[in-house]
């Protein structure tokens, strides 16, 4: 039977994790629908003020965590929205997971912000089972059980992306997931 490859990218923060991701579904779109989520930075005057969720498969986004959202869940200096999350962005993981379409799923970024949702963890081990490969980026610095699990499996590579690495990993990574597909 053959490894179906699932892919991590870790890294601290603001290392260019999603960025990497971004390019090898770029490289690759010719080649393999994507689909599942990746979370982008809000950035105003060179600050990152908050974070919005898109949907890679309809290019739909939604405003996921702000410094000034209206919000009682909060995470370091950001107010979250789970909803958006739940209601939008397990969605989409979702669909990737179970539609036919799609190739590879995506699941940017099981982080801080995203693992005060019980529903965005089942949706992580649903597609770390699924039968696609997936491509994923990991918060580096926790000691989460679902963090910790996703270390843990035999079926998961983790990369450590660094200023050093940034562009060589996305062409690693895309040989992986070619061979593996």
């Amino acid at each position: 039977m053959d490894i179906i490859p699932k892919v991590g990218v870790t890294g601290l923060p603001g290392v260019g994790k999603t960025e990497v991701l971004i390019r090898i579904m770029e490289r690759l779109k010719n080649d393999y629908i994507f689909g599942g989520m990746i979370t982008k930075s809000i950035i105003e005057n060179k600050k990152r003020v908050g974070f919005k969720i898109v949907d890679w498969f309809t290019e739909e986004e939604r405003l996921f965590a702000h410094i000034n959202m209206d919000s009682s869940y909060r995470v370091g200096k950001y107010k979250i929205d789970l909803k958006v999350l739940e209601e939008f962005g397990i969605p989409a993981i979702r669909k990737a997971v179970d539609d036919d379409a799609i190739d590879i799923v995506v699941i940017d970024e099981v982080g801080k912000m995203e693992l005060e949702s019980r529903k965005f963890r089942d949706i992580v081990k649903d597609a770390l089972d699924c039968e696609k490969p997936v491509l994923l980026t990991l918060y580096k610095k926790s000691r989460d059980a679902l963090l910790q699990d996703i270390r843990n499996r035999n079926n998961v590579r983790i990369f450590e992306i660094t200023p050093k690495n940034r562009n060589i990993l996305p062409y690693k990574i895309e040989k992986i997931l070619k061979e593996g597909l």
